[in-house]
């Protein structure tokens, strides 16, 4: 039997069919996606974060044999498992897959509060995420078979940021990867990100030039606020002007104003957005002596790879740190997969998970580290 109809939500309708038959979904082709048996030994992992009192879970693959360098890889913002699953692809699967094949180990974990990893994510900030990375390292260089000298971090986006961090906590990290990562504050990169992002879905410049104001007077109260209360009463003024000088703006059907007022409050008082905009990346950055590889690709528009990379070599160069290497490449977006506009709804369509010249040139600089 078949139910066929219209489904009605906040103000929309959508056909809806209703079957007892199975569906089969289509997975979408990810032709990069490593097929078992694999070549190498995995299992699964579990460590705890003493600071913070809870085990986190993860998947450690190995090349055969005994002694090997070692990275662990961090992922971006938002609560994700170890394959850094996002738009169908999981490009931390391929990563770890395509660099044990190549002699290095990898360990690859879900964060705090998602699939077997316990703690919280929704209080935690990347300072928080950062101790769980630094967990991780430890764990690396109580095991036999891991060369404790050669451990090494793979972080992507807001892993990027994150890296440094740990680098900076740990003396027993050795060098760091950093892909997509931001070299500026958040606050200023939540603005550029919106700009490029709007501009390259075809926004008019009198329309960026308001989203830019609005967003920057909110961020600047999140940024300069030092009471909770104080702060959601004045985001609470600040929105509901925005949302009266958009007239035009129709609420869908059983959503009232006050609802998403307090969404958007909710979102910018929350831990990690409250630390985000007010932690500037560059002051970890200085601080390293471990070599350094940074990669952006060149159509990155949530890490616009000119701001961001210029940012994170001048801050390299203050530190005196001159053991770093720093490339754009050509035609990739945020998920360094090749890309037309780098506009994000086209993630998920693209098959390719990770550019094979980037995950030769990570394989090949970490190999002359660890030599």
């Amino acid at each position: 039997n078949i139910i066929v109809g219209n489904f009605k939500q906040a103000g929309q309708t959508f056909p809806l069919s209703l079957s007892k038959e199975k569906k089969q979904i289509e997975k979408p082709n990810r032709p990069q996606e490593p097929v078992k048996p694999y070549p190498y030994n995995f299992e699964e992992v579990y460590f705890e974060n003493k600071k913070d009192g809870f085990v986190l879970s993860g998947t450690l693959t190995l090349p055969k044999g005994q002694n090997h360098p070692a990275v662990v890889l961090i992922n971006g913002s938002g609560p994700q498992d170890r394959n850094s699953q996002v738009f169908g692809h999981k490009p931390f699967l391929v990563l770890a897959d395509y660099l044990t094949r190549k002699g290095i180990a990898v360990l690859r974990f879900d964060d705090r509060g998602v699939g077997k990893s316990k703690g919280d994510f929704e209080s935690a900030t990347s300072r928080d995420f950062s101790t769980d990375v630094i967990a991780a390292v430890k764990y690396l260089k109580k095991r036999k078979d891991i060369d404790n000298k050669k451990i090494g971090l793979i972080g992507h986006s807001e892993g990027g940021v994150i890296a440094p961090i740990v680098a900076n906590k740990s003396r027993h990290v050795n060098f760091i990867v950093l892909l997509a990562a931001s070299g500026i504050s958040g606050n200023e990169l939540l603005l550029l990100q919106q700009d490029k992002i709007g501009r390259a879905s075809g926004l008019s410049e009198d329309k960026l030039l308001k989203m830019r104001k609005a967003n920057q007077v909110a961020f600047n109260l999140v940024i300069n606020s030092h009471k909770k209360d104080q702060l959601k009463k004045d985001l609470y003024i600040h929105i509901k002007q925005l949302l009266k000088e958009e007239s035009k703006v129709n609420l869908p059907e059983g959503i009232n104003e006050d609802e998403i007022i307090n969404a958007q409050i909710k979102k910018l008082t929350s831990p990690w957005m409250t630390y985000f905009l007010k932690y500037n990346p560059r002051t970890a950055l200085k601080k390293i002596k471990c070599p350094v590889l940074v990669l952006n690709g060149e159509k990155d528009l949530q890490v616009p790879a000119k701001e961001n990379l210029n940012a994170i070599k001048e801050a390299l160069i203050e530190g005196n740190n001159k053991k770093f290497l720093i490339k754009t490449i050509p035609k990739l977006n945020h998920l360094f997969q090749e890309c037309e506009s780098g506009l994000p709804n086209e993630y998920a369509k693209i098959e390719q998970t990770f550019s094979p010249i980037v995950l030769d040139l990570i394989t090949s600089w970490i190999q002359k580290q660890v030599e």
